[in-house]
């Protein structure tokens, strides 16, 4: 069976074969679906603030 991840900044399901896992120095994996998402991991945004991620949606009350 092959492992399926969420996005740890934006919460999308990543297909087997995309993306990327960063791992830090404590052993926390990250997975990104995207060079945006990892960008603005980087940044230190916070999900629930950014208005396109699942977590943004829900904190708006779109959702």
């Amino acid at each position: 069976m092959v492992d399926t991840y969420t996005c740890t900044f934006c919460g999308e399901k990543i297909e087997p074969g995309t993306g990327k896992m960063f791992v830090r120095k404590d052993g926390t994996v990250f997975y990104f679906c995207s060079s945006k998402c990892q960008s603005n991991y980087r940044l230190g945004r916070v999900p629930r603030r950014v208005e396109w991620t699942e977590a943004g949606r829900k904190a708006l009350g779109k959702e």
